[in-house]
């Protein structure tokens, strides 16, 4: 029996994804990604309003302070949110889970403690010397949205979506409306505006408090407290690695040209980096089908298709994105934002799409081949190279220069993935055809912003703009339409026989989703081992364990569940390892 033949006996037709896969996404698991994305949604929306309530000097301060408050969740996180999900997926009552929510608050509030301590010793060197209350309430936002965001993790493990929607409606939408309520009708100003989240972020902690009940079992259970941070503190690093190459940015131009000058950034921003956003509601539609392969040469053969379908779909964004933003920032930020001169930010943050595309296929690959502190490192990296980037330009081309390093610190994350590729060989570049109309888009584009920016000139940009719009739908039904097909047969039949170990238990946790051995284990039995015959030939075995139990049919949400990482029936204990399938020793007793 070939190797190939050895991958359908254990995997069956998880080697090849359905047919209809790309039919199945948009099951309930879709609804906890919706309803986690309605803080960028809502952040998108509410600028342009802020933009005219505020002055540009308001509006860059409150950008550069909730910088400040991303970093700083990082720190009171620990990583424990993502911890206490593998945790509670190993947890038949949810027990222990419960008391790692209960170490998260506690951390959370010591961390702001901390920084509340030390405003004197960093505020003013970081340019808020202007702001001192504006920086108290960001910090005062920092526990209780720390402690909600770990509590909302544990909320969707036990895939109960009337409170995770209510706590996450209160947490991501409430404080933007008390924000704006309270400026329109106490004090037009960033720190009022502050304040309105500080509510409504301790609103949702003591509502989060009350449906999750967390316990006291954290601080008793020290083995599986520690085993946690020591999981979530690499995880901690890598976010924050991510958020200094994401918002690393404001803060420099803050200290370097003021706040009025991270005002203006932060509105071309926004309009750029709604295609990234796009990029991330969309990369979600081959991920599945991604993650349910189980042989390397599928596995890589999806990420560097999808990658091409991503770079198809992105093109027309780009080029709509950058022909609409002269009228779009006309519309939504006033005069003295100088809009005319952001065109160039907007074209530099949309260009950035396309890194971050490839990096997202090759990032796949490294996280389910466990490469997470791989990914930690480079993250790294690319924040060091856009800091310095940061430095070296602003000064010199203003925040376009942020704009440049951005994009050139995405771009070296994408490269850096690529080479730690574990199976690098495997790896070839787009078709050449795509990279032509890749750059041909670019080169459209970057013509576009040295037009004259009149009224007449911004219309017909505009209406070149909606026109991308079809060709928008038309390659993401494309797309969708491509990630149904099954994976070419000569890719699996390309995994050398020695790769495939002696007893191949299929592994729920190698990555995002387990293929048919995650079905299993969710149903209640135990996955099928694989055995290698006498002649060397790999064949699959009968399921070790049967529970009694009727074996549970995976729908679209089930596949989207796993795809997170959760455990899509929380309540059940089967009394077996999650990860070999033979009976634990707890569940023994």
């Amino acid at each position: 029996m070939t190797a190939a033949a050895a991958d359908v006996s254990v995997e069956g037709p998880a080697a090849a994804a359905p047919a209809d896969g790309g039919s199945r996404l948009f099951g309930r698991g879709l609804l906890y990604v919706v309803v986690w994305s309605l803080q960028l949604v809502v952040s998108t929306l509410i600028s342009p309003v802020l933009t005219h309530l505020m002055g540009p000097s308001e509006f860059g301060a409150l950008s550069s302070a909730l910088a400040i408050y991303q970093v700083l969740s990082v720190a009171a996180l620990l990583g424990l949110d993502e911890a206490l999900v593998l945790e509670r997926a190993d947890d038949g009552d949810g027990k222990r889970a419960r008391g790692l929510v209960t170490i998260g608050v506690v951390i959370s509030f010591a961390v702001t403690a901390i920084a509340l301590a030390t405003i004197p010793l960093w505020s003013g060197p970081l340019g808020f010397g202007d702001f001192p209350l504006l920086v108290v309430a960001v910090i005062l936002w920092t526990a209780p949205s720390a402690a909600v965001t770990v509590m909302l993790a544990l909320l969707v493990a036990e895939d109960r979506l009337k409170p995770f929607t209510v706590v996450s409606v209160i947490s991501a939408i409430g404080g933007s409306v008390v924000g704006l309520v309270l400026i329109l009708t106490v004090h037009n100003d960033a720190t009022t505006y502050a304040w309105g989240g500080v509510i409504c972020q301790f609103v949702a902690m003591f509502l989060g408090l009350i449906v999750v009940r967390p316990t006291l079992q954290g601080f008793r259970q020290w083995a599986v407290t520690r085993r946690a941070i020591t999981l979530g503190v690499p995880l901690a690093l890598g976010s924050l690695a991510y958020f200094v190459l994401n918002a690393g940015d404001r803060i420099i131009i803050q200290r370097e040209l003021g706040a009025t000058e991270v005002g203006r950034y932060q509105v071309a921003y926004v309009i750029g980096s709604a295609v990234i956003l796009l990029l991330n509601f969309t990369n979600g539609a081959w991920t599945p089908h991604f993650a349910a392969l189980k042989d390397k040469a599928a596995r890589y053969s999806l990420a560097m298709k999808s990658r091409d379908e991503l770079y198809g779909i992105l093109v027309p964004i780009v080029l709509g994105v950058t022909l609409i933003a002269p009228l779009a920032l006309r519309i939504l930020a006033p005069a003295s934002f100088r809009p005319a001169g952001l065109t160039l930010v907007v074209l530099l943050v949309a260009l950035t799409a396309f890194p971050v595309a490839a990096s997202g296929a090759s990032g796949r690959l490294l996280v389910v081949g466990r490469r997470g502190k791989t990914v930690g490192i480079i993250t790294g990296v690319a924040a060091v190279l856009n800091i310095v980037l940061n430095l070296l330009l602003v000064p010199v081309m203003g925040i376009s220069g942020a704009a440049v390093a951005t994009l050139a610190s995405y771009s070296l994350l994408a490269v850096l993935q690529v080479v730690f590729l574990p199976d690098r060989d495997r790896w070839h570049g787009a078709p050449i055809r795509l990279v032509m109309l890749v750059a041909a888009a670019i080169a459209v584009a970057a013509v576009s912003i040295l037009l004259p920016q009149t009224l007449a000139w911004n219309l017909g940009r505009a209406v070149l703009a909606v026109a991308c719009f079809p060709w928008f739908v038309v390659r993401l039904q494309a797309a969708r339409r491509g990630a149904s097909d099954p994976v070419p047969e000569e890719a699996v039949a390309a995994i050398p026989d020695d790769e495939v170990p002696d007893h191949a238990v299929p592994d729920r946790r190698s990555g995002p989703v387990g293929g048919r051995a995650a079905a299993s284990t969710a149903a209640g039995t135990t996955p099928p081992v694989a055995e290698r015959t006498p002649e060397g030939d790999v064949t699959a075995a009968a399921p070790a364990l049967d529970t009694g139990e009727e074996p549970r049919e995976a729908d679209g949400a089930d596949d989207l569940a796993r795809l997170l990482g959760f455990d899509i029936d929380p309540g059940r204990d089967t009394g077996r390892d999650p990860d070999t399938g033979v009976p634990s020793e707890e569940g023994a007793t």
